[in-house]
């Protein structure tokens, strides 16, 4: 299979980030510096070139928090196994803690290349916080604060559960969505507090991009609520973000089959199901010193919207972020998820460590196109030929009416 070295993905500079979105925002504003052709390249559905995929670059204070906290992913994976168990929610689904082996994503085969450690960056109990905030809002007058009037209207959960008690029941009938954070604190104390301010620095600057991607997409789409996205990634506190540990290959794991399960041997082909996905630049570690990648063939593999294979490498110090499915349906499909994969390392005892941050809606929070969008405009045939034979269609787990928790548990289904 051939690889495209030509593709490059586009890149913007934190500061030209900020400066972008001073400019979006009021209704007649037009976007500046391009930002526009930016998304486009980036992540617009008729880009026959888009990687789905930006680089944020220059980020401040991010080389120092990389280096801080992607070695603690090493960290947790070498915990003795009694250590590894007291932080395992099986009850969860494995979608809080450490997870091994618990996710399918080359057909019914276990995945066991990496481990995981799964936590909400914003807050330790999401169900907790959301019935705190149904209170501010019932406490505080809504008609004299812009800000409080704006999370009323946005937060579904109230209208489709009006009862404490009942939200608090689906909470416990959910566990993989609602599950409380589990840490580490007596192996690992250093973990939570550096894990968070990641956390929270990826939510950040995904919350901005959000933003120039509303604007992308008002523009194209006169039904469209230009605040949609942003506001999702500014209300919700429904994040997850997964600390990840690839186990170094062996022999029989190695790259030579030349097709689609060669690039996907250390993470097989998916699209993220969120909103929009914050992953840092990988690690390398051997025999426990930070080494550059000794295989240049190694790391993430992505498929371009005209089937191109392409080898994703990040600038230093930068961020990444992937359009999710639920971003594409939400724009109808004007920006749209690509598979990605990760392609192990030929070189042994070489262990990779990265850091994902999925910003996804609240279990209540529609699924529905805007005005003026189809189905078919959502679910891109032509995109739709060029996945990988083990991604599942999103047209085989989403269906307009859905709410963002049901499209959640059909995804999870898929895959665990």
């Amino acid at each position: 299979m051939t690889i495209n070295s030509n593709e490059k993905i586009v890149t913007l500079s934190y500061d030209d980030l900020v400066s972008a979105c001073k400019q979006v925002g009021d209704d007649d504003s037009s976007t500046d510096m391009g930002m526009d052709d930016i998304i486009d390249r980036a992540f617009g559905s008729t880009s026959p070139n888009s990687l789905g995929i930006i680089a944020i670059t220059d980020i401040p204070n991010l080389s120092a928090l990389r280096l801080k906290l992607l070695p603690l992913a090493e960290k947790i994976a070498t915990l003795p196994a009694r250590e590894l168990e007291q932080i395992t929610a099986h009850e969860a689904a494995y979608q809080v803690g450490w997870s091994h082996g618990r996710e399918k994503l080359e057909g019914d085969k276990p995945d066991f290349s990496k481990g995981s450690f799964y936590a909400n960056p914003l807050t330790d109990n999401l169900v907790e916080t959301m019935l705190e905030r149904r209170k501010y809002l019932e406490e505080t007058n809504a008609s004299r604060e812009n800000g409080v009037k704006q999370l009323l209207e946005w937060d579904a959960s109230k209208q489709s559960v009006p009862s404490d008690g009942d939200m608090q029941q689906l909470a416990k009938s959910n566990p993989a969505f609602f599950a409380p954070n589990i840490w580490p604190n007596e192996s690992i104390p250093e973990l939570e507090t550096t894990f968070k301010e990641a956390g929270e620095l990826v939510h950040h600057i995904g919350t901005m991009i959000a933003k120039c991607c509303d604007d992308y997409v008002s523009s194209r789409c006169p039904g469209y609520n230009r605040h949609r996205l942003e506001d999702i990634l500014r209300h919700s506190k429904c994040c997850k973000a997964r600390l990840l540990h690839y186990f170094a290959m062996d022999a029989s794991s190695s790259n030579t089959k030349n097709d689609d399960t060669d690039f996907s041997n250390w993470c097989g082909w998916h699209n993220d199901h969120g909103s929009i996905t914050g992953l840092f630049p990988a690690l390398y570690i051997e025999n426990g010193r930070i080494v550059e990648c000794p295989d240049p063939q190694s790391g993430l593999y992505i498929k371009s919207r005209s089937g191109a294979l392409v080898h994703a490498v990040l600038p230093p110090n930068s961020l990444a972020f992937q359009v999710g499915e639920t971003m594409q349906v939400h724009t109808g499909g004007l920006l749209q998820a690509t598979p990605h994969a990760v392609r192990g390392c030929a070189s042994a005892n070489v262990t990779r460590e990265t850091f994902a941050v999925f910003m996804e809606p609240e279990y209540h929070t529609n699924m529905d196109l805007p005005e003026g969008r189809t189905v078919e405009d959502t679910q891109c045939a032509e995109a739709e030929k060029w996945l990988p034979p083990n991604v599942r269609t999103l047209r085989s787990r989403w269906r307009p009416g859905m709410n963002f928790g049901e499209f959640s548990n059909a995804t999870f289904a898929a895959f665990h």
